[in-house]
């Protein structure tokens, strides 16, 4: 799983700078300003969960069945939620509708609270246990 973790959130953090700086270059003159923030939207919370996918990896507190699912819904998650930005914003770019696949971004949305969540659960039970 420690491979796992790093090689997405390295994979995912090295796309995000690659995606900003094709957005501030070369977007920004064909984009509307509404357009270029959802984009860099996108952008933000992929270096975020690639950030917390790293951090994920060397936090000793956090059981390896519950790395595993929370690497699963974070990786899910960013998938859905910048990617489907990624395509909504720039579908007069491409020239192509992705309206359709617009459901998909709630549905990362949820995967990426979930992923928290588990997180977040990870040590409110282990805090509640110590106290016991």
């Amino acid at each position: 799983m420690e491979n796992k973790l790093n090689i997405t959130g390295a994979t995912l953090g090295l796309t995000a700078i690659v995606l900003g700086a094709f957005g501030a270059h070369s977007l920004k003159d064909v984009l509307s300003l509404q357009q270029l923030a959802t984009f860099e939207t996108g952008v933000k919370y992929q270096m975020y969960h690639a950030l917390f996918l790293l951090f994920l990896d060397v936090n000793n507190r956090i059981s390896e069945r519950s790395k595993k699912n929370i690497y699963y819904f974070i990786s899910f998650g960013t998938l859905f939620f910048s990617g489907s930005i990624y395509l909504l914003s720039t579908s007069n770019v491409t020239g192509i509708n992705f309206k359709p696949i617009g459901i998909i971004t709630p549905i990362g949305g949820l995967l990426l609270i979930l992923g928290w969540g588990l997180f977040a659960k990870e040590f409110l039970f282990r805090s509640s246990e110590k106290s016991n």
